[in-house]
């Protein structure tokens, strides 16, 4: 064809041949990284290759309290917002819903490190903020002030992170803007909307707290959409029936997932009593008539579970205030709230058939 030169020289890569090419120049650029970070003398663990580590990306709004700046965006506009946030760049920002969260992370990554100072599987926090870069100030100087590790940061001015989220491997999207949390799980990303708990408790300093619901968090919502629509006995009957047959992966899975494979580092170091990480999973369902199937679906995943509590329909707040878990994931906002007034920050997963009733609600 016109254009087209022959000879000897190098053939056009494959499409199967370009990603193993791509592969080779990352590798490369990270090698050339890690040769210049080596030669800095530092006390601050480096970030992780993001293929290597469990990378949990949260917002600024959910990192910190930011409820005043929004009011001023909101009211008076962008220049207005980010001549206030210039204007108090030293003044550090509050904690936010996520905070503590990341707080809890960052200590199971130093225990981690204690035990395995040479691997990479650990928790890589990143700042994925639609913020603009004039902002960023105040952002550094809070994280620095709080001591928090977080080396990435991602400012989009404005546009949608979810192209962001994929080329950083994201394993777990914290966001407070709920319509970028819809975008993130329609994208496959686990996700979720924080929101801030209406009493102030006490959390673990020493341990990573984490609580699930089970339908349309951890499980797919197919044993949901028939408790809607056939009603709770056709729900315990499908449920008695297909005990055995585990149910479909929900998004939150890969992330109790994740928790699991780290938990299993300190165990492998005898560290199960003195775990930094626990996990429950908080569930509407009831035992008898409905809980066979999920425990035996986490059995088929190869997945443990600290503890599981079957509600029998009973609201979650209460227990939840024992629990006290830094972050405890649900589909229904019914339950969020609950979980809020009681003290607990909740995270909101918009995904299933739940989410079709709320809206017409």
């Amino acid at each position: 064809p016109p254009g087209t030169m022959s000879g000897s020289g190098p053939e056009t890569p494959q499409p199967s041949d370009a990603a193993e090419v791509r592969l080779q120049e990352a590798e490369r650029d990270w090698a050339a990284a890690k040769a210049f970070y080596d030669n800095l003398v530092t006390k601050r663990p480096r970030p992780p290759k993001p293929q290597h580590a469990i990378t949990v990306a949260v917002s600024s709004r959910a990192l910190f309290d930011l409820v005043e700046e929004r009011r001023i965006y909101e009211e008076q506009g962008l220049e207005k917002y980010v001549e206030y946030q210039q204007n108090n760049e030293n003044v550090t920002l509050k904690p936010g819903p996520a905070f503590y969260f990341v707080k809890a992370l960052m200590h199971v990554n130093a225990r981690l490190l204690e035990l395995y100072p040479d691997d990479e599987e650990r928790f890589d926090i990143v700042l994925m903020t639609n913020n603009h870069a004039q902002v960023g100030v105040r952002l550094i100087n809070s994280i620095n002030h709080y001591g928090l590790t977080i080396e990435r940061f991602c400012m989009t001015g404005g546009k949608s992170p979810i192209d962001y989220l994929k080329a950083y491997l994201t394993n777990l999207y914290l966001s407070a803007d709920s319509e970028k949390v819809q975008e993130a799980i329609e994208a496959g990303i686990a996700s979720a909307t924080m929101f801030s708990a209406n009493k102030d408790v006490a959390y673990s300093d020493t341990q990573l707290r984490v609580a699930f619901d089970g339908d349309a968090v951890l499980f797919s919502d197919e044993s949901e959409q028939i408790f809607k629509e056939q009603g709770l006995d056709r729900f315990f009957e499908h449920e008695q029936l297909n005990e055995n047959k585990p149910l479909a992966q929900g998004p939150l899975k890969g992330f109790l997932e994740d928790l699991g494979k780290l938990q299993k580092k300190f165990y492998a170091k005898n560290e199960r009593l003195d775990c930094p990480i626990r996990t429950y999973l908080v569930t509407a369902r009831s035992a008898a008539s409905s809980g066979a199937r999920v425990l035996k679906t986490l059995r088929s995943w190869g997945l443990e579970i600290d503890e599981a509590l079957f509600l029998a329909g009973a609201p979650k707040g209460p227990i939840l205030v024992k629990i006290r878990p830094h972050i405890f994931f649900d589909d229904q906002m019914f339950h969020i709230e609950g979980a809020q007034k009681l003290g607990t920050i909740a995270a909101h997963v918009p995904y299933g058939i739940a989410q079709k009733y709320h809206k017409s609600a």
